[in-house]
């Protein structure tokens, strides 16, 4: 299994810096995350909406998604309510998965959090199973934690 180079780190940094639409800096970060992982099918977010009360789809590289997810509800829900990240070895054995697309066998999520708050999570599927591990799971939290610095909670919320 390849392992995430922990570069992405400092090139999502360098990238996102003096950047503050929500879009750009979640196109970017979506686009970095699936060139650097092979053999993946889905990377993208889902944002918390304070309009919908759902975690509402947001840019990713992928085919087409679910487009709102109940706080609670699958793993992208499960882990914004448990407010921590969760690698799934097998989605179908997971409570309440939902299948959005029937290719992705494993997936691993990480919450968004800015200001002590999350604000969405970070979700990436594979067609394998048993695809994550943890060390790049702890890649894709300092990944993320670097991306939360650009975030800017205000514009977020205009868009979503």
């Amino acid at each position: 299994m390849a392992t995430l180079d922990p570069i992405i780190v400092e090139q999502i940094d360098a990238l996102l810096t003096g950047e503050t639409n929500p879009v750009v800096v979640l196109s970017n970060a979506s686009a970095i995350l699936a060139d650097a992982m092979p053999d993946t099918n889905w990377v993208g977010f889902y944002i918390f909406s304070q309009q919908t009360g759902t975690l509402d789809l947001a840019p990713f590289q992928g085919k087409v998604a679910c487009m709102h997810i109940a706080p609670g509800s699958s793993v992208v829900g499960t882990a914004y309510s448990k407010g921590e990240s969760l690698i799934v070895p097998n989605v179908h054995e997971f409570a309440g998965h939902i299948a959005c697309d029937s290719a992705s066998n494993s997936e691993v999520v990480v919450p968004v959090t800015v200001d002590g708050h999350i604000v969405g999570i970070l979700d990436i599927d594979s067609p394998l199973l048993d695809r994550f591990s943890a060390a790049e799971q702890n890649v894709l939290k300092q990944f993320v934690a670097a991306l939360a610095q650009h975030v800017d909670v205000a514009a977020l919320n205009a868009v979503y």
